[in-house]
């Protein structure tokens, strides 16, 4: 919240508070009240102020389409309730005839709100952009996730414009992050410190939009069930490295951008009998093996090549393994791949 929202706030408190004082120094029938009706006129009118601030935080979360179904409902439901009062305008007693007019105008224009507010999405019309524009409705924002903001990839991805934003970053993650910076672990501490840093880098960058989220869900105490539940809510997208966050997410329909997924499908292409030069880093777990990388950190294992360790050897790809972890690719020495005819 900026300054100036806070500014608003604190004004529109002071002007409800001087109207209910001044409100009550007027009605003649709190005259009653003595020297608390000046309290009491200013308490209403704090209450008024709170109630309006109140409002404010649930109105912002809902789309401009909820918005103006719950309206035309409301609408509706009055109008229903006027054209039934009528059937009781016969009535002598007056005070019986305002209170049917009066439930009656809660009951229909209650079930106009709520009906309005959840029907509007069945309907194609109104279909103005205007309408489709409020946050949870466009389908183009993307929710970033602790560990994708950890891993730092995601402020390259942006600088080469190959994601469009918003980038939202919910107020829980930020918490996270924070919690992690604080954490009395090194390893963690450096890792907490780390993504902040990815953040400011992304929004001094300016080359995407970068959005703080304010909404968070009380009732729901683990960070990835809130993620799922903020991109039900603004059908958006997940963006993560997090594996069962990616599993758990696409079991409930949503969408998810899993980095890790388009690093592995960004690497470079290599098919059985095609010649590498490796360097061996390590033994394998089999006996014998060896164990080299390719440039962007793919792993290797080639037959027979654990007395080559520390070496630079010639090896020819036999097969190639996909996992969830990314890509293996075996191989065995030039020397002992079968020759081809030429």
């Amino acid at each position: 919240m900026n300054v100036a929202q806070t500014i608003l706030r604190l004004l529109l408190v002071v002007v409800c508070s001087v109207s209910g004082y001044l409100l009550a120094t007027q009605l003649p029938a709190l005259d009653e009240l003595g020297p608390w009706v000046k309290w009491v006129g200013t308490l209403t009118g704090f209450i008024f102020a709170f109630f309006a601030l109140s409002l404010e935080k649930i109105i912002k979360r809902l789309p401009l389409k909820v918005i103006f179904g719950s309206t035309l409902g409301l609408f509706l439901g009055l109008v229903i309730a006027q054209l039934l009062g009528y059937a009781f305008s016969g009535l002598q007693n007056s005070a019986i005839r305002i209170s049917i007019s009066v439930i009656l105008s809660c009951v229909f224009g209650y079930i106009g709100l709520v009906l309005g507010g959840k029907k509007v999405e069945e309907f194609r019309w109104p279909g103005w952009p205007i309408l489709s524009k409020g946050p949870g409705r466009r389908g183009s924002d993307k929710i970033l996730d602790t560990s994708a903001i950890i891993d730092g990839r995601i402020a390259d991805i942006c600088e080469t414009g190959f994601l469009e934003g918003p980038l939202l970053v919910p107020q829980f993650v930020l918490q996270e992050l924070q919690h992690i910076a604080d954490s009395a672990d090194s390893l963690k501490r450096a890792r907490g410190r780390r993504g902040l840093d990815i953040l400011n880098r992304m929004r001094k960058d300016g080359k995407i939009e970068i959005k703080i989220v304010d909404q968070d869900f009380a009732r729901i105490h683990d960070v990835d069930n809130k993620l799922i539940a903020l991109a039900r809510e603004f059908h958006g997208k997940i963006v993560t490295n997090d594996f069962n966050l990616n599993k758990v997410a696409q079991l409930q329909g949503l969408s998810v951008l899993n980095i890790n997924q388009l690093a592995n499908s960004l690497k470079p292409m290599v098919l059985p009998g095609e010649v590498l030069h490796l360097h061996i880093m390590r033994e394998g777990k089999e006996q014998g093996q060896g164990v080299a990388y390719l440039d962007d950190g793919t792993m290797v294992v080639v037959e027979n090549a654990s007395r080559y360790l520390g070496q630079d050897v010639e090896a020819a790809v036999t097969s190639i393994l996909q996992t969830t972890a990314g890509r293996m690719i075996f191989t065995i020495l030039k020397e002992d791949a079968p020759h081809r005819r030429q």
